[in-house]
């Protein structure tokens, strides 16, 4: 992505960021036990799926905030992104109709234990979230191409804040796409009945 206007790119994220937020609070009109149950040995619950977002937003955002408080860098009208931000991006975002290209396995440390309470984790998540706007509004004062986060498999590599957020929110994207596949599965599976 290239040489795109700053504000446009902001203004486009607080809206993903915002229709994200409308998901999750659709997602909370359901059973809290319907959130929890696995679809299948293996597979995240919706709840897990929070959880390992949740996990992504433990680490950036407070990273996020510290480089705005301490940056002094002037806003640019235009933005480029770098190349292996959009590298990350593009391998994370899903396609217009709502595909996801290619499976990555989520590192260990991302990775949730199924026992959760889904209210917990999505109070988190929706929490995260209206953060990730706040974060965005405070950005528009900032050069989000000349900040520079570092990203979780590294401390070493530093990608550029406009990056991180695209990033950030195309993951969120792909991953409410394996919800709303969950959720289906859930309500299309016949219902288990304890023996005995």
């Amino acid at each position: 992505m290239k040489n795109i206007k700053t504000s446009g790119l902001l203004d486009q994220l607080k809206a993903d960021t915002r229709q994200i937020i409308m998901e999750t609070k659709i997602l909370l009109q359901n059973d809290p036990e319907l959130l929890t149950r696995q679809p299948a040995p293996g597979k995240w619950s919706i709840a897990q799926i929070l959880e390992h977002l949740n996990s992504y937003g433990r680490f950036y955002l407070p990273e996020i905030r510290k480089a705005l408080d301490e940056s002094n860098l002037s806003p640019d009208l235009k933005y480029n992104s770098g190349w292996l931000g959009n590298f990350f991006t593009n391998s994370m975002k899903p396609t217009a109709d709502k595909r996801v290209k290619n499976k990555v396995k989520a590192m260990k440390d991302y990775t949730p234990t199924p026992d959760l309470d889904s209210k917990t984790v999505i109070d988190e998540f929706l929490q995260q979230q209206q953060d990730m706007l706040n974060l965005l509004e405070a950005s528009a004062q900032k050069n989000i191409g000349r900040i520079r986060i570092p990203i979780t498999i590294t401390k070493f590599i530093r990608l550029k804040l406009g990056d991180i957020f695209r990033f950030l929110i195309a993951h969120n994207q792909r991953h409410f796409i394996q919800c709303e596949n969950t959720i289906n599965t859930l309500r299309s599976a016949p219902v288990q009945f304890a023996q005995g």
